[in-house]
Parts: C-alpha cells; sequence; structure tokens
C-alpha cells in the first residue's frame, strides 16, 4: 500500500458522550498531547459553546503547540432561519481559533423535516452556507455527513445530494456517518464505493459500533477508497461506542500494510493513558491492548507457545506494546509453571515442577485463584520447592468492631503480635474498617523491622462469596488484594469461610511479596518448606 489514512480522533468530544466517560479540561489537553505524539492527524477537541469545559479547553489549547495533530472545532450547520454571521453556534466555532472546522449536517429526510423541521431545500442551503463561510474564513472544512447510511437507504438521491451541497460549499473532506450503527460492511463498502467515484474530494469514514462491527465498517470503507477514518481511543462514546482506533489503526498497518506514521508499538500506552485519565479501569479483553489479549492458560497452549508463539498468537505482542502472559489456574500444567519459573528468572526442577503443579490445582479446587495474584503464586512455589524464608511469625490478632450508636459509624479496632528474629512487637490500629485496621497494624508492627514497608499502598480489594457446601454468611470468600509501592502493583489472594482470615493472607503475601522483590533478606529466619496452611503454603 502506498497511501496514507489520515486519522482523526475524536475521543475528547464524541468518546466524552459515552456513559461513565468523563475529562476535565486539563484531561483533555494531556491527552490531545499525547494523542499529537502518537502521530494522530487531526485531534477535535469539543463544541465550543456546548459547554464551559469545552469552551476551558479551546481557550488552553491556544497556548499550547501540536507537532503534527491539527485541532478541530465540532458544531452544526448554522440554523435555518439565520445567516452564518447572526449563527451563535458559527460564531463560536470561529472563536475556538482552530484551523479546523468540523461541521455536521443532515442526510436523512427523517431528521430534515423532523428533528429540524426545516424543508429539504432549506438543509441543503444550510449545509452549503455553512461549508462555505467557514472555507472564506480560512478553515479546512470537514464536512460530516450525519446519518448518511440511513438517509440512503430512505431516499438515495436526497443523501447524495446534502453531500453535493457541502462539495459546493468547498468541504475539504466529505465524511459518511454511520450514526446508528446499524449498517453492514458490504453496504458500507459499496456507499463509499460510490461516493469515491462521484467527487473528487477525499472520502471518510465515522462508524458507531451498535451493531459490534464500528471496526469492520471504517475497514470496509477503507478498502473501498475512503483515506479518512475517524474513531475514539477504545472504542469509547455515545451507547455502543465508536469506532476503536486502536483496533483499527493495528488492523491498518499489521494486517492490510499501510504506512501508517502512527507508533502502533505505542498503542497499549496510549490506551491505558486514556483510561487513567478517564479513571476507568481497563478493558482486558480489548484486542491488541488488552491484559488478556496474548494470555494463555491451557496447558497445551502454554507448551506450543513456548515452542512457537505463533501457534496460538496472531502477531508478536511486543509490536503493539503488549506482551505475552502465561495464567495459572486449575487448567495449568508443566509448561505453564516451566514458563512462569523463566519469567521470574528461577531454575526449577523436574521433581519440583510436578509438586508446584499438584499444589496449584489443590489451592483452586480449596477457593483459591492465581489468575490475577500471581504474587502469591510465586510465594507459593517457592514454599513447595523449600525456598521459603518467612520475615516474621504471627503470634496472634485481633479485630474489634464497636458500634454504640445507630447513627454512627462502627470504630474498627486490629491488634496484632508479630515476632520478628527473636523480638516481639505488639500493636494496635483504628481503620475505617477491618481490613484496612488490619493493614494499618500489620504496617505499624513491621515497618520498624523493614523500612521499605512504608512505600506499599492497598489500591484495591474486592471480595467474592463462592458457592460451596455452606450458604448464606458461612459461604467460602476469596479476598483479591493490589498492592503498589510506586514502581509496581501486584495482587495476592486469600481464601477462608473467614473474610477477615482470608484478607489476612491476602495481605501477609502482599506485603511478603514486596520484601521479596526488594531483595530485603529476611531477619533470623532460616529457607524452609511450609505446611498447606496458609494461602501459598
Amino acid at each position: 500500500m502506498s497511501r496514507v489514512i489520515e486519522i482523526y480522533d475524536t475521543t475528547l468530544r464524541d468518546g466524552t458522550q459515552g456513559q461513565d466517560f468523563n475529562l476535565t479540561s486539563e484531561d483533555k489537553v494531556a491527552i490531545a498531547k499525547r494523542l499529537d505524539a502518537f502521530g494522530m492527524d487531526y485531534i477535535e477537541g469539543g463544541w465550543p459553546g456546548s459547554n464551559p469545559k469545552d469552551a476551558r479547553f479551546f481557550e488552553l489549547m491556544q497556548s499550547v503547540p501540536l507537532q503534527r495533530a491539527q485541532l478541530a472545532a465540532f458544531g452544526s450547520t448554522r440554523r435555518k432561519d439565520v445567516g452564518c454571521q447572526d449563527d451563535t453556534g458559527s460564531q463560536m466555532l470561529l472563536a475556538a481559533q482552530t484551523p479546523v472546522v468540523t461541521i455536521f449536517g443532515k442526510s436523512w429526510t427523517l431528521h430534515v423535516t423532523e428533528a429540524l423541521g426545516a424543508t429539504l431545500e432549506q438543509n441543503l442551503a444550510m449545509i452549503r452556507d455553512s461549508v462555505a463561510y467557514f472555507k472564506a474564513h480560512g478553515k479546512l472544512v470537514i464536512y460530516d455527513a450525519e446519518h448518511f447510511f440511513d438517509g440512503y437507504r430512505a431516499d438515495a438521491e436526497y443523501a447524495l445530494a446534502s453531500l453535493e451541497a457541502a462539495v459546493g460549499g468547498g468541504a475539504a473532506r466529505l465524511v459518511l456517518c454511520d450514526t446508528n450503527g446499524g449498517s453492514l460492511p458490504e453496504f458500507v463498502a459499496a456507499r463509499v464505493r460510490e461516493v469515491v467515484g462521484r467527487w473528487p474530494v477525499p472520502v471518510g469514514i465515522h462508524a458507531h459500533n451498535d451493531c459490534e462491527l464500528a471496526v469492520a465498517n471504517s475497514l470496509a470503507a477503507v478498502q473501498a477508497g475512503a483515506t479518512h477514518v475517524q474513531g475514539t481511543i477504545n472504542g469509547y462514546g455515545e451507547r455502543c461506542g465508536n469506532a476503536n482506533l486502536v483496533s483499527i489503526l493495528a488492523n491498518l498497518v499489521i494486517k492490510l500494510g499501510y504506512p501508517q506514521p502512527q507508533a502502533i508499538a505505542q498503542l497499549r500506552e496510549l490506551s491505558r493513558l486514556v483510561d487513567e485519565r478517564a479513571n476507568l479501569n481497563p478493558n482486558i479483553r480489548a484486542a491488541y491492548v488488552g491484559d488478556a489479549a496474548f494470555a494463555h492458560k491451557g496447558g497445551v497452549h502454554v507448551s506450543a507457545v513456548n515452542k512457537n508463539p505463533h501457534t496460538y498468537e496472531h502477531i508478536p505482542p511486543e509490536v503493539v506494546g503488549n506482551q505475552r502472559r502465561v495464567l495459572l489456574s486449575d487448567l495449568s500444567g508443566r509448561a505453564n509453571v516451566l514458563a512462569k519459573a523463566a519469567q521470574y528468572g528461577e531454575a526449577v526442577h523436574d521433581a519440583s515442577v510436578a509438586q508446584v503443579v499438584a499444589r496449584l490445582k489443590e489451592l483452586e479446587h480449596r477457593g483459591y485463584a492465581f489468575e490475577g495474584a500471581e504474587a502469591s503464586y510465586q510465594l507459593m512455589s517457592k514454599k513447595v520447592r523449600g525456598e521459603y524464608q518467612p520475615y516474621f511469625v504471627l503470634r496472634g490478632y485481633h479485630v474489634n468492631i464497636d458500634k454504640r450508636d445507630s447513627d454512627q459509624l462502627p470504630l474498627c479496632q486490629a491488634t496484632i503480635k508479630v515476632e520478628v528474629d527473636g523480638q516481639l512487637e505488639h500493636t494496635a490500629a483504628t481503620g475505617d474498617g477491618p481490613v484496612n485496621a488490619l493493614d494499618r497494624a500489620l504496617a505499624k508492627a513491621l515497618t520498624r523491622f523493614y523500612p521499605s514497608l512504608a512505600e506499599l499502598q492497598l489500591t484495591d480489594y474486592k471480595v467474592r462469596v463462592l458457592s460451596g457446601p455452606e450458604t448464606g454468611t458461612a459461604s467460602l470468600v476469596r479476598v483479591l488484594v493490589e498492592m503498589r509501592d510506586g514502581r509496581e502493583r501486584w495482587g495476592t489472594v486469600g481464601a477462608s469461610s473467614n473474610i477477615i482470615d482470608a484478607s489476612y493472607e491476602a495481605l501477609i503475601d502482599a506485603i511478603e511479596y514486596k520484601l521479596l522483590k526488594d531483595r530485603v533478606p529476611p531477619k533470623g529466619a532460616a529457607p524452609q518448606q511450609v505446611a498447606a496452611s496458609s494461602t501459598a503454603g
């Protein structure tokens, strides 16, 4: 392929219309800078005048130099009864001071007569006049033909006439929008091919994902001659979302061979940055960039991937900035354990591999889950192999919940006794809940001996009730804990019929893993093979 496809990012406008996806003006500026560095051609910042946040964003962006991307302001055609010079929306688009203005107009007769309350001729004039007005003010005008595919089905002649009006006004791009997201790739490709053959203006595609076909429709449009693609990072957007630019770019470069200038090796990083700014958990099953995209769990799969990754991976994960992951569960076999040992840089013997596999399956049967708790797995593996060195000995703990007034929150206090190198430490702490109190008491007791534990932060805590012989409040529970220390994050697991005990197991593993990875020597402890009484024992 010799041509390059223009990539138009609308995460900052269309993406923010998605449920639970919210950005501050400062978030939008930070993402815009990263999109520019990544190599986007256009960044649509928002709709000036629609809200204070977008107004603030365009004001901030006037002092932000972009190296590659052009900033676009988005808005509608003028109102039916006023000229552009007197139309408030048009004037706010000019006030945004962007080099690109993207305006949308109606292609579907239903929307013209019912949504706008205009005549068909009035709508065509609104499109033509608006495009011409912004072009006369020196703007590169991108015309988004809203509901083009639905409009074509209802009245093909009028849908094409709306494009003719945009061309007549001087539009630099004609973007065909599948606004309701209900079109199929063959129909999209046929319509794009028709429009490409009719006017010399570059044609684009703007697809929504209501049938989970936004990426497929975008690629079909490109193969039919479209040279401009609009979408959002991670596919965020109204209803079911927009076309996902992460997947589109990976497919354009890797599958279709387009020489795109965007840095696709940074796709995962970009995907995570947007999630982080929006305070959303990343989709682990996202194509190309999700944690599960190159994760292998079944023993047969892992064995084959260890020999040749191409057996179960369609591309090397590093191409898009991802990495291979070997998951651990009751489906694991020798290959999973060997792969994990190699990842940790550990040497394991054949006899111990079988023991680790057996112990892993036993613990999973008892309610533990190591897929999100690989720190617990590493500790368990060391215990089975006789390489575990305890950092302290528990001499007991007590958790008390005291509620004296129905209008007040209960007071939670934990006391704990631990022995480190022959010294007994007995401390207490309060917390927002029993687990928080226990976490604080542990930290208070152990930080004197191991100062690096002061870096620990509990970032996530999840409890799942597991089905079993007991029901209701006596059921088995699994606790997953996530910790971080400013450099990395790790997960641990505990399981018990007592939620406090399960939480304690997960907290202890998190603490010991921190010390293990920091290569902190245990105080006064000798290597030992631990009995199967704790999380990973």
